[in-house]
């Protein structure tokens, strides 16, 4: 059973969100927030799985809870709801540790299967619309203050191997493990198995972090 806290300011959306979710035989809502300060004591006190996040909350905003939730460290994930068009907002919110984003109008089996992949530890946003939309603000995004200077290594990169560092370039220009099997010709079950390398060396929490990272560390450069 997987277990989500609804975050948002707007009644009518958690209501909405929640008779979706309790319609499923394996989900279950175990409460909702209305601003960013009771996401994260919620989320501290109950343990779900997964937080529907929304941005624009009264007080603390979705993007310092979401902050605040992954320090924590607990295995709570986050998925960002937001009015995409709109919200630019929602790359600092993947920086900030979310597991992903959909759009408000996303259709709801959208929203179940990205539940789903949150809560299994996968990201929501398939990888190459992460690069297009990585590459489309990320001069919006802010600095990142683990990044090195440009003069020494990153740190976060020195215990991967070259095969993990090529694979993890890879993974920032949008290839999916299919697309770097057959293109580095390896068997899709060794890529999983580097990528689950990469994310546990460099402290990734998923893919989307590791395609935020080799945009940070200069693995991958804007188009």
């Amino acid at each position: 059973m997987t277990t989500v806290l609804i975050a948002d300011d707007q009644p009518l959306q958690r209501f909405g969100s929640r008779m979706l979710l309790e319609s499923q035989d394996d989900m279950t809502v175990v409460g909702e927030a209305a601003n960013g300060s009771e996401a994260v004591r919620m989320a501290a006190e109950l343990h779900p799985d997964v937080v529907l996040m929304d941005i624009r909350m009264p007080g603390l905003d979705g993007i310092e809870a979401t902050r605040r939730i992954t320090a924590a460290g607990d295995r709570t994930r986050i998925l960002i709801v937001t009015t995409f068009d709109l919200d630019e907002y929602a790359y600092a919110g993947l920086r900030a540790g979310a597991s992903g984003f959909l759009v408000k109008d996303a259709q709801p089996e959208e929203l179940l299967a990205g539940i789903r992949a949150v809560a299994t530890g996968d990201a929501v946003v398939a990888p190459s619309l992460t690069r297009r939309l990585l590459d489309a603000y990320v001069h919006h995004l802010p600095a990142d203050p683990t990044a090195q200077d440009g003069t020494s290594e990153d740190s976060r990169l020195t215990s991967l191997t070259d095969r993990e560092r090529e694979i993890l370039t890879v993974i920032g220009q949008g290839w999916t493990n299919t697309e770097i099997a057959t293109r580095l010709h390896l068997a899709e079950s060794t890529v999983k198995t580097h990528v689950g390398r990469i994310l546990a060396k460099t402290g990734s929490r998923d893919r989307i972090q590791a395609v935020i990272l080799a945009y940070d560390t200069k693995l991958v450069q804007p188009s």
